[in-house]
């Protein structure tokens, strides 16, 4: 990937200055891009560009995990939001709620925190939502975070045990995922993989 200036020249490529970018640089880039872009240490991670079947997903799963953080005073919002995991490490959570919506970690800027994340799996990289995200989520004491996985049509819900997470249940096709922080919310995992 490069940056261009206005006059259509390139005038830097993004693998060329990887390790040297700061953390500021980083939130004005974000501020002023609709790139969905990660950041860990001076290393910018530019995301693909959801399709539509992820968009559905989402949009499903949003819908019901908003009507419950409406009724239970919460709140739940998707990509594209930052949330912070540590100075110099951002991510960008499909989903991510907070069980009070007045929660102090709930920043405008960027969140500093969040009580469940999803991931929707990408077919580009799946080790990033399976294996990194795990460790970046735990590390952020994230209680629970949830991997909606298109490719093996499951739910895995993990839930933090100290500092890593343990499985909570992997749900698939037939099956309602359940969630440990919130007794009685379930999700019919097929419904989720066959949204439209």
């Amino acid at each position: 990937m490069h940056l261009v200036n206005r006059g259509g020249e390139i005038a830097i490529s993004l693998d060329e200055i990887q390790g040297l970018w700061t953390e500021e640089i980083y939130l004005r880039l974000t501020d002023h891009s609709n790139w969905l872009i990660e950041f860990t240490d001076g290393y910018m991670d530019v995301l693909p560009m959801p399709t539509d079947k992820h968009q559905a997903i989402l949009r499903f799963l949003f819908r019901l995990f908003d009507a419950l953080m409406v009724q239970t005073g919460g709140t739940a919002f998707f990509a594209a939001l930052r949330l912070q995991i540590r100075p110099r490490m951002y991510r960008e959570p499909d989903l991510l709620l907070l069980l009070a919506k007045d929660d102090p970690r709930r920043q405008n800027r960027f969140w500093l925190g969040a009580d469940l994340v999803v991931e929707i799996v990408s077919p580009d990289d799946p080790e990033r939502d399976l294996v990194e995200k795990v460790a970046d989520y735990a590390e952020a004491n994230i209680p629970e975070y949830w991997i909606v996985n298109p490719n093996t049509a499951t739910i895995s819900v993990l839930r933090l045990e100290g500092d890593a997470y343990v499985a909570h249940g992997v749900f698939g096709r037939g099956e309602n995922a359940t969630s440990a922080l919130l007794p009685g919310f379930t999700v019919d995992v097929s419904a989720a993989l066959d949204a439209e």
